[in-house]
């Protein structure tokens, strides 16, 4: 596996070899002490899944304080564009962000540690998202960052008129609503 730290420090792309032939491939996708040597050690606690349509854009959620997560994303059918947004107060890369296209074409996940809001715009026809979190869904800490907050400039590659979003994703809070108290974190 290739680790490839990115812009914000602690978000990591993470490139599995695949070994290939005519019946397909096999590739190690998570390996414990390769992790570890390469990101530090995390114990994931669960492992989630979703399916979206083409257009579906997810977050840009996250928990609060003690409850906020870490997670190692995937796409196993598909393309997204995977977004990880900086919450960490004194971080010199406050309020800033990474974009990275996950597919299953390429197998690329992405590691997103614990003080970062996250999200996700399908690109494909369908996707299958999946990751690991280092802890569980508490629903009381959790948080949804407005996904088009102009402070944050994400170019999500899907225009707004096609863009498919739950209720609560469209009524997150505003980059400056991401006081220290408010986080927890």
């Amino acid at each position: 596996m290739d680790f490839i730290e990115q812009s914000i420090k602690g978000v990591w792309v993470i490139e599995p070899v695949r070994f290939g032939d005519k019946r397909g491939y096999f590739s190690e996708v998570f390996k414990q002490a390769v992790f570890d040597a390469h990101v530090g050690h995390i114990d994931f606690v669960q492992d989630n899944e979703s399916f979206s349509t083409k257009g579906v854009v997810r977050g840009l959620h996250f928990q609060r304080g003690e409850w906020s997560q870490a997670k190692l994303v995937r796409v196993s059918m598909g393309t997204v564009l995977d977004v990880a947004v900086d919450l960490r107060h004194g971080s010199p890369t406050w309020g800033k962000h990474v974009a990275v296209e996950l597919s299953a074409d390429t197998g690329r996940q992405l590691f997103i540690p614990r003080g970062f809001a996250h999200g996700f715009a399908v690109l494909s026809d369908v996707a299958q998202f999946q990751y690991k979190v280092d802890n569980i869904y508490a629903p009381q800490s959790e948080a949804t960052l407005r996904f088009d907050d102009p402070g944050l400039g994400i170019d999500w590659r899907i225009s707004r008129e096609d863009m498919n979003l739950s209720d609560k994703d469209m009524k997150g809070l505003g980059l400056d609503d991401m006081t220290p108290e408010f986080l927890g974190f």
